[in-house]
């Protein structure tokens, strides 16, 4: 005969009982919590993010971007930075800068353990020691212990850079200035070498590429204006960057290089704002939506929260200030009834041909040292949110943890009087099945006496 009912099953229904409503209430707050915790990351990445793309923005100092192209890309390039200024300009190209380079042929094994001098056009100058160079104890040099030695002495810093070359069965040992221009011709003085073999060789060398100046005129050659400097890259246009690439032959008519506004570039740069911001009311209207019953969309995280819904209200606010008597919707930068912010690139291009550093007034600079404009209003008062130690969104995250923190330690109670209670239970109707055992027992002893 059974017992008619399972001890365990039945502890764990009482315990679970007895229970419930305080584990469904704290699974709910849990779940709060968690999602309170997630939102506040979501809003300061969100926040971060914009932040980031108006630190990218003040970086370039203006909005404003120009394009530097030369008529021919034969002979160089540029390119043009937000201080640039239209314009035009003729160049010729005498001559490039070049980097001194000497090679030194039928180098052979030397014991060598003087000293070897070198001096730069530049008046720098160093003395390198072969003492101890013997990597391999031979007793002799070979040509790569040689260069080894040049390359890692600690008084050449890269001011030449010595490498083997090996042809035709004959080994040359090449040196190379660190420096280009004319400034960087190497000589050397072998003065303190005790291997007298090695100092004939080093006495007189290939010149590979001679050292020389880079000479481009501004204007016709000859009657222009000379500019003469080591390297090839000339900056001797305002916030233009031109790199030279090759010379041209005497009577060659000079390449033109213009600059001008690049109205796209401009608009690129200006729509990387409107869409951060865009991005930004994106994520935090989802946060602040109230629930729709009718698409049966949740509410947000921060749809009840005053603060949240206010530094939305507050974000709008500070886009649509004016700055020098001047308004983002002066240039076309609007924001519509939902709070998007939209493009008109017509007015733009029109309000910049009519005030060209307007939009950079407006704008400003997210800068810490100079903040200014529009980027440096909203990025003081997205720090007030953001900011890592006192910003509110730390305040909060730091308030959820503490909340979460107690409800870790409300389950952790809850699961030890969950255990407790069936335990109980279950000791309770482990005896008693066991006294229903005996009485069934008993029964049947009975039952098969009288029959």
């Amino acid at each position: 005969m059974t017992t008619g009912f399972d001890p365990a099953t039945i502890a764990q229904q009482l315990a679970t009982a007895y229970t419930q409503g305080a584990q469904t209430q704290l699974t709910n707050k849990t779940k709060a919590a968690t999602a309170t915790s997630a939102a506040l990351t979501k809003m300061r990445s969100s926040l971060m993010a914009f932040d980031t793309a108006m630190a990218s923005l003040s970086t370039k100092k203006s909005v404003i971007k120009y394009a530097a192209s030369f008529d021919s890309t034969t002979h160089g390039t540029a390119t043009a930075s937000a201080t640039a200024q239209p314009g035009t300009y003729s160049f010729f190209v005498q001559q490039l800068a070049t980097t001194h380079q000497v090679a030194y042929a039928n180098v052979a094994d030397a014991a060598e353990t003087g000293t070897l001098g070198f001096s730069l056009a530049d008046g720098t100058s160093f003395n390198v020691s072969f003492a101890g160079a013997d990597s391999d104890a031979s007793g002799l040099l070979s040509p790569a212990e040689l260069a080894r030695a040049i390359n890692n002495d600690a008084d050449n810093k890269g001011s030449v850079t010595a490498s083997v070359i090996t042809a035709g069965g004959a080994t040359q040992l090449v040196l190379s200035s660190g420096k280009s221009g004319a400034g960087g011709a190497v000589t050397l003085d072998t003065s303190g070498l005790t291997d007298g073999a090695l100092k004939a060789k080093l006495a007189s060398g290939n010149t590979l590429v001679g050292a020389q100046d880079a000479i481009v005129w501004l204007g016709a050659q000859g009657t222009g204006v000379q500019l003469q400097q080591a390297s090839n890259t000339f900056t001797a246009v305002q916030g233009v960057s031109i790199n030279f690439t090759k010379a041209m032959a005497p009577g060659d008519a000079p390449v033109t290089l213009t600059v001008s506004n690049d109205a796209g570039g401009t608009a690129s740069n200006v729509r990387s704002f409107v869409d951060a911001y865009n991005a930004l009311r994106g994520s935090l209207g989802e946060l602040t939506r109230t629930a729709n019953k009718d698409t049966g969309a949740a509410a947000g995280a921060f749809a009840s929260d005053a603060s949240v819904r206010s530094m939305v209200g507050r974000l709008g606010a500070l886009v649509r200030q004016e700055v020098g008597g001047l308004k983002l919707s002066d240039f076309g930068i609007t924001l519509d009834r939902n709070g998007s912010m939209q493009l008109d690139q017509a007015k733009l291009e029109k309000a910049l041909a009519a005030n060209p550093t307007g939009l950079d007034t407006v704008l400003g600079s997210s800068s810490s040292t100079a903040p200014s404009g529009l980027f440096g209003a909203l990025d003081k008062y997205i720090d007030q949110w953001t900011n890592s130690a006192s910003g509110q969104i730390k305040q909060r995250q730091d308030s959820v943890s503490s909340t979460q923190k107690a409800l870790t330690s409300r389950q952790s109670r809850l699961d030890t009087q969950y255990d407790n209670l069936y335990s109980r239970y279950l000791a309770q109707f482990t005896q008693l099945q066991s006294l229903q055992q005996n009485m069934s027992e008993t029964t049947n002893l009975f039952t098969s006496l009288s029959s």
